[in-house]
């Protein structure tokens, strides 16, 4: 496995550490540093970014073409590292332990922090694009402006702020939320000047960090009593939707739905509204709606057919909600067409 180090803390040595490694420039647009990764070992990128109270981002956007561990030790205390995996996986461990190794899959995320002044290691596999964010925090400069509200969290997460000596290793690892995963995709997306994108990239660390630590505290609770939606759990809201449009006429209950899928029901009202935009029974008015006016429009089954096959029993109804969305009766519709009724 290949090998490259960086043996400084503020990011933006970090970058001109593994630069110098890589023998590559670095990039600076202000406070934001980049390296491209030379041809002779990949592609991709790896960009730091600091900001006030002990804050910074560093984003690996990698392909590297052999196995390599990018190994961070200093004699020094190391910030806690929030660590997310939006593409490929990776593997950490510690700089004094190399048989406890932390698994990160894609959409799952660590948190780490090490023991007195050990270091980490990153692992990437050769050949697979690998996307990190890792959002750092320097405790002890974070508790000078937060050592008032830090009393505020649950007691493990106030103990591993607290923790500004660095007396006690930690880890922990879960599958990151879907709101996390949209404050990474406008993190990509933002593009404006360096005095707006500092501001933005800097407002969605903190962003980060709260969804973090809220997260943090539903991973401890129990499965059944778990309201926030990890990315990977959209699977199931799509599986949800789709036995919606599949089986419109056998829609019964949310709750129902929820148990078919192996989700709680706020969960599930949750992931709709995130990814569809509007809550499941909703989802289910359009989709009938949107079912009905195709048959409406290309089949000859008879309107109250039509009623029965979405899943309703009232053909006045139905009448009434269609023409509210799309201004006309179902009749007007079929006599417009020179369909059956």
């Amino acid at each position: 496995m290949q090998s490259i180090l960086s043996q400084s803390i503020p990011l933006k040595d970090v970058i001109n550490d593994l630069a110098k490694e890589l023998n590559t420039p670095v990039t600076q647009n202000c406070s934001e540093y980049s390296l491209q990764i030379p041809e002779i070992y990949g592609e991709g990128s790896i960009t730091g970014i600091d900001f006030q109270h002990g804050m910074g981002i560093i984003l690996y956007n990698c392909t590297f073409t052999k196995d390599m561990e990018i190994r961070f030790v200093v004699d020094k205390i190391h910030p806690l590292k929030f660590l997310f995996c939006e593409t490929g996986s990776f593997v950490h461990h510690f700089e004094n332990d190399k048989t406890d190794l932390h698994y990160a899959d894609l959409l799952e995320n660590i948190i780490v922090a090490s023991n007195q002044n050990n270091g980490h290691i990153l692992q990437f596999r050769g050949g697979q694009k690998t996307v990190i964010n890792s959002l750092e925090v320097n405790r002890k400069e974070y508790l000078f402006t937060m050592e008032c509200e830090v009393k505020s969290l649950k007691k493990q997460m106030e103990h591993l702020f607290r923790d500004e000596t660095a007396q006690t290793a930690f880890y922990h690892r879960g599958d990151y939320c879907i709101k996390m995963a949209d404050v990474f995709s406008d993190m990509k997306n933002f593009k404006e000047g360096p005095f707006l994108q500092k501001l933005f990239l800097e407002s969605s660390a903190f962003k980060i960090l709260i969804l973090q630590i809220l997260q943090f505290e539903d991973d401890l609770k129990e499965d059944k009593n778990k309201s926030i939606l990890r990315r990977s759990e959209t699977k199931m809201i799509q599986k949800a939707s789709s036995l919606i449009d599949n089986g419109i006429s056998d829609f019964d209950t949310v709750k129902n739905l929820a148990q078919e899928v192996g989700l709680n029901a706020n969960k599930l009202q949750d992931g709709f509204k995130s990814i569809y935009g509007s809550t499941v029974n909703g989802y289910v008015h359009n989709k009938r709606l949107e079912i009905a006016n195709q048959l409406l429009k290309n089949s000859d089954y008879s309107i109250s057919e039509i009623v029965f096959m979405v899943g309703l029993s009232s053909k006045s109804y139905f009448s009434k909600i269609y023409k509210d969305k799309y201004g006309l009766s179902p009749s007007a519709l079929r006599n417009n067409n020179g369909k059956k009724k």
